[in-house]
This record gives C-alpha cells, structure tokens and sequence, in this order.
C-alpha cells in the first residue's frame, strides 16, 4: 500500500479505536496499537512497516516527549530521583535485568542475547509511559512523576550499556571493557553537564530580574506567532542531537531540553498557545500514527516456541509489576496504587523496539529472538494502560488529578 493510503488507513481506523476504547475507559493508546496489529502482517497484512512509517513515527516520539517536558519541571523529576525514587528507578531496572539473564540460562543463550534479552524487559518506554499519564491525566501527579522519572533512569541505563556493548570489539578483554564503559560515562555526564549548566543560567538571569521571555516575544512580534514553535522545536532539537551524537537515543536529550522550558520563559498565553498547537498536533495525527506503528510490528510467527514466548513475557510483566509495586510501598502508596504504578512501568513499546533494532542490525540476536521481543514491547504496552485502569480506581484517578498528590 503507498505511504499516503497506509497513513490515512492507519489514522482513521486508530482514531476511531481510540475513540472507541476511551468510551470503554481505557486509554486511546489502546485502541490505536490493536489498529496498527489488525491492519499490520500480523492479522490482515494491509500495512507493512517500513522506513517512511517509521521516519514518522520518529517525528511522533520527539513531539510526544516535548510535549509532555512543557507540562513538567525539571526540579519536578529530579526530586522524583532522589532517594526512595531512586530507589524505585534502580529495582524496576536491576530485578527485570537479573529475571532476563535467569530466562536466557534457562534457555541456554549465549552471553550477549542473554544482555540483549535484559536490556529489553528492563526498559520503561518513556513516550509510552507519557501518553498513558496524559490520556489519564496524572502527568503532573506524584505517581506520574515517579513514573517518568523511573522511565527516564531505566532508558538512560539502558542506553549507556547499549553503548557499551556496541563499542565493544569481537575479542574483548577486562581492560578494554573498562575502557569503553569510562568512555560512555564521560558522554553520560557531558549531556547532564549541558542541561544542569543551562539551567543554572537561566535560574541565574530569573534571580537576576532579566526578562527571559522577552527574546521570544520580539521574535514572535517580528516573524508572528508561528515562529514560538519553531523557536522550542530547534531548541529541544539541540539537545536531541546532542544526546545522539553522543551515542543515546535522542528522546532523552529531548526529554530534558523541554524540561528547562516552562512559563517564566515565555508570557502566559504563549506557552498556553504553544501547548495547544503541540496537542492538536500530537493527538490529531502523529500520536496515533506512531502507537499504530507498533502495532504493525506484532508477529505471530515469534510464537513458534511457546514455552520461551511464555517464559520472557511472564518474567518482563512480573519483575516490573513487583518492583513498582515495592518501591511504591517504600514511598507510601497504597497496595492498589503501588501495583498501579508497577503497571505503568511495564509499558515498553518504542524504546524496546529502538534496543532490539540495533542488536537485530548489528548481528547481535537473531531473527527469532527479534520477533520475540517484538511481542513482549507491543503486549506489555497493549497490557499497560487496561491493567492499570483494573487496579487503580476512577475515583482514585479523579483524586489524583484533583490533588496532584497520592
């Protein structure tokens, strides 16, 4: 099917699912990836992913995530990382690492499918984890900002080891592996330095009394209003591009390159305009493209050995569930809440795809092992948001949004 016709089949029938399910009272996101399984090689075979889809859906990701950074402060997820989320954020990545390598000894995989295997069910999509909260509403919550950071520390790890592995040369010894990991680390605390260094400076000149929405708006006055949203997508682009020419995925340097925007940087009705276009954007038509992409990629035919499927997604969804649920209760949830969150953090989706890609491409798994992992980010992302709605209640959301609190 041509890219136009796959781009209007896959809009209209995820819109009209996610309409459906947000009826049912689950979130769109639902809908909108069992459009792209239903139209994708997995049941009728309409829709085969391809570069130009995911191009697309790459474009979807960047505005998902910048998005969701203009809703949230950077203070916000860093105190979310210190000391019990911290805690949080290290068990839903060490307990879903350590059950993936267990798997792949049962198994009998060789060492690097078997790291492979616990990158992948370690990882907490962040662009999933996002829409799921601002479908919902709990964004600026504190379980939604325990979620976002908790996915923010798992992709970044994730990624740094990914980055390891991939410098890694065939004969490998202690020296070198130490070598390339303090390489990494460097890259890691080169793109913390640049968001840590602008924030401070631009904390620096609000202390100071200098206006810092006034650029903006003499740009906005001399080129008209479009030129604010230009104005964020080249600079969260920066960061994007900086975090990926330093060997991470570029959704983290996004990620934290909309969170140093909030309002004291533009004049109140801007940054509500700009939210605006941003959503009308994102949920009117690349939203719903890139979840339905997901979708596309479900392949029934990872589903040859069974006793495997079974193993590494049991494993994937219960590490996840019970380490979001421990460090739930270590901070105060509720049993309900606390599992809850656990659910959240079970949403893989793109990120998983983007790890499982490159050690595809790079020889790194094989054919089978790549559809697997297929499976798992699309079902524990399809799983994610209905689970989450079983166990935490409408009212309890309700409070949430009202409260902003547990």
């Amino acid at each position: 099917m041509p890219l136009l016709s796959s781009l209007l089949a896959l809009i209209v029938t995820a819109r009209l699912l996610g309409h459906l399910f947000v009826k049912w009272g689950q979130p769109a996101i639902v809908g909108e990836m069992i459009a792209g399984v239903l139209l994708g090689p997995g049941v009728l075979g309409l829709i085969q992913p391809d570069a130009a889809l995911s191009g697309i859906a790459s474009l979807a990701i960047f505005l998902v995530v910048l998005a969701a950074g203009l809703e949230m402060s950077l203070l916000d997820v860093v105190g979310a990382m210190r000391g019990r989320g911290l805690i949080i954020a290290l068990a839903a990545f060490a307990l879903p690492f350590a059950a993936g390598l267990g798997v792949a000894w049962v198994f009998d995989l060789d060492l690097m499918r078997s790291l492979f295997i616990g990158l992948c069910i370690s990882i907490t999509a962040l662009p999933v984890a996002v829409k799921m909260l601002d479908d919902m509403g709990l964004l600026a919550t504190a379980i939604g900002r325990y979620a976002v950071s908790t996915a923010v520390i798992n992709d970044v790890t994730a990624l740094f080891i990914l980055g390891v592995l991939l410098a890694l040369p065939e004969q490998t010894s202690l020296k070198e592996v130490l070598t390339i990991g303090s390489v990494v680390t460097l890259k890691l605390m080169a793109l913390a330095a640049a968001v840590i260094g602008l924030n401070a400076l631009l904390t620096w000149l609000d202390r100071r009394g200098i206006n810092v929405s006034a650029g903006p708006e003499r740009l906005v006055a001399l080129f008209g209003p479009e030129a604010l949203f230009g104005i964020v997508l080249v600079f969260v682009l920066v960061f994007g591009s900086l975090s990926e020419s330093l060997g991470f995925h570029f959704v983290i340097g996004a990620f934290f390159g909309a969170l140093l925007l909030d309002q004291r940087h533009f004049v109140a009705s801007r940054y509500d305009d700009l939210r605006l276009t941003l959503n009308s954007i994102t949920g009117g038509f690349l939203a719903p493209v890139f979840f339905a992409s997901l979708g596309l990629e479900f392949q029934f035919a990872a589903l040859t050995d069974v006793a495997f499927v079974v193993a590494v997604l049991a494993v994937a969804i219960a590490t996840k569930v019970a380490a979001g649920w421990w460090g739930g209760r270590m901070i105060g949830m509720s049993h309900r809440e606390a599992v809850g969150l656990g659910f959240i953090l079970n949403g893989r989706g793109a990120m998983e795809l983007v790890v499982a890609g490159i050690a595809y491409e790079r020889g790194f798994i094989d054919a089978n092992l790549f559809s697997v992992l297929v499976l798992v980010g699309v079902v524990t992302t399809l799983v994610t948001p209905m689970a989450f709605n079983a166990v935490v209640s409408r009212a309890q959301r309700e409070r949430y949004r009202e409260t902003g609190a547990m």
